[in-house]
């Protein structure tokens, strides 16, 4: 952190280190709190004598509160201040925290959860926000691989944190250790963060239709491609059409009112649209890691529960030892070229993926891992760079709420299509009693798509590039 911070005068690096590490600290909450809450819902099934599908809603309902309101809530900060907001939104979620660690019931416990993922909407949009102003330009892809590694090691260490806390203290725990962190967040954010700069002519035109709208909408997509447990049917597709309908209407919205929640040029922007898509398209094949991967470990190479969850593990532990490695080499290299570099990498390792397995075994599992995940890092570093170094002031908030945005929608969608893809391959109506081989082949199938997601990525940028010069 403090290498970011270098070339500014030595107050102005104090306040830098201080700045980064509220932000690193809001973003490492945001996904550990849906990491830890994972490993609690067996714990919590049987608290509440609920059924597994009833407890799933406490990691939904916080996942659905981030999708749906993220854009929304970065486009606020941007009109009434990003500090704020950002302060605002960390008291909500600690708050909420608290609430969830007391719920006597489980709906209170979703609905407490659900306040949780608003205040994680608030974190996540403007912590991407806030590095133009608190970083130096040259230094910003630095910053992004810091964020980026504290949210692989939030999401590598709530399973571990969160299953000693359940065991020593019980499942509330989870949640306290949450509203304390928060705490702190809050204050440092107060202590360190710029306040607003900018003019506040437009603070009270919030375009409340098109949030509502864009709200609906990310959410029946959302649930189109979450219910069911695996199953596509005639609630799913009704849900997609509601969503297709309601991003019609909120396009139109958007195209009428004085001041849109989203300018409808942004979506020709030459830099923002072919890093929103392939933002998309990466995340989905991320996903194919987390869906594929576990069942090949058990299944096809035998594996127990303990060493699926050790050999999963190398993925984030790589993560965040490369995220500011790679922000480095973005602001020494220049952020467009280590996009494809990034891609391109990431492809190398969907074909590792595909191949190694087979060949042999475990180690050429990490082995592939060990490929992808840096090419993961450095494209995610170079491709929010790309965005946010040339922002203007007054759309940071909703930019980075959309790049959010776009990253978990790929990540909702590779949990079904690239389910469904594995699925199909196995050609088995039950994936867990399917064959070793038929699971093996499955792999095999589902990384050689993914491949054909990331070229289609690289495509995207290249073309990108070319439009912008």
């Amino acid at each position: 952190m403090t290498d970011i911070a270098d070339t500014a005068a030595v107050p102005a690096s104090r306040s830098t280190t201080g700045a980064l590490a509220s932000l690193s600290l809001a973003m490492l909450l945001s996904s550990l709190s849906t990491s830890i809450a994972n490993v609690a819902l067996p714990t919590l099934s049987r608290a509440f004598a609920a059924s597994f599908p009833a407890v799933q809603w406490v990691v939904l309902a916080y996942l659905l509160a981030i999708t749906a309101l993220i854009v929304s809530v970065g486009r606020l900060g941007d009109l009434v201040g990003r500090r704020l907001l950002l302060v605002a939104g960390l008291g909500l979620f600690s708050a909420a925290s608290l609430a969830a660690a007391l719920a006597p019931t489980l709906p209170l416990l979703v609905a407490a959860r659900a306040v949780q993922g608003l205040g994680a909407a608030v974190m996540m949009a403007l912590t991407i926000a806030f590095v133009g102003e608190t970083v130096p330009k040259e230094r910003i892809g630095s910053a992004m691989g810091l964020l980026g590694t504290m949210s692989a090691i939030g999401t590598a260490l709530g399973p571990s944190l969160g299953g000693v806390l359940i065991a020593s203290f019980g499942w509330r725990a989870i949640f306290l250790v949450n509203a304390v962190l928060g705490v702190a967040a809050v204050l440092l954010a107060r202590r360190f963060l710029p306040g607003r700069t900018d003019a506040r002519g437009e603070r009270l035109r919030f375009d409340t239709l098109g949030t509502i709208l864009l709200a609906l909408t990310l959410t029946a997509y959302a649930l189109a491609m979450t219910i069911g447990r695996g199953h596509f049917g005639g609630m799913n597709i009704a849900l997609l059409g509601i969503a297709a309908l309601g991003a019609c209407l909120f396009l139109y919205a958007e195209g009428k009112v004085a001041s849109p929640l989203v300018k409808p040029a942004l979506f020709r922007d030459p830099v923002l649209a072919p890093s929103l898509a392939t933002n998309l398209l990466v995340s989905t094949v991320m996903m194919a890691t987390l869906v594929v991967g576990p069942f090949f470990l058990s299944r096809a190479l035998g594996l127990s529960e303990a060493l699926v969850g050790v050999v999963l593990s190398i993925g984030p532990i790589v993560s965040a030892l490369c995220g500011v490695v790679a922000g480095r080499v973005v602001d020494r290299l220049g952020a467009s070229a280590m996009v494809v570099a990034g891609l391109v990498l990431m492809a190398t390792g969907c074909v590792a993926l595909a191949v190694l397995p087979g060949l042999f075994g475990v180690a050429g599992y990490a082995s592939a891992i060990v490929v992808l995940t840096p090419g993961y890092q450095l494209f995610q570093a170079a491709n929010n760079t790309a965005v946010m170094a040339d922002v203007d002031q007054g759309q940071r908030g909703v930019v980075s709420g959309m790049l959010s945005l776009s990253r978990n929608l790929g990540l909702v969608t590779g949990t079904a299509a690239m389910g469904a893809v594995f699925a199909f391959a196995v050609g088995a109506g039950d994936i867990a009693g399917a064959a070793p081989e038929a699971v093996a082949g499955g792999m095999r199938f589902t990384f050689a798509v993914a491949v054909g997601l990331v070229v289609a990525a690289v495509v995207i940028a290249v073309a990108g590039g070319w439009r912008k010069r």
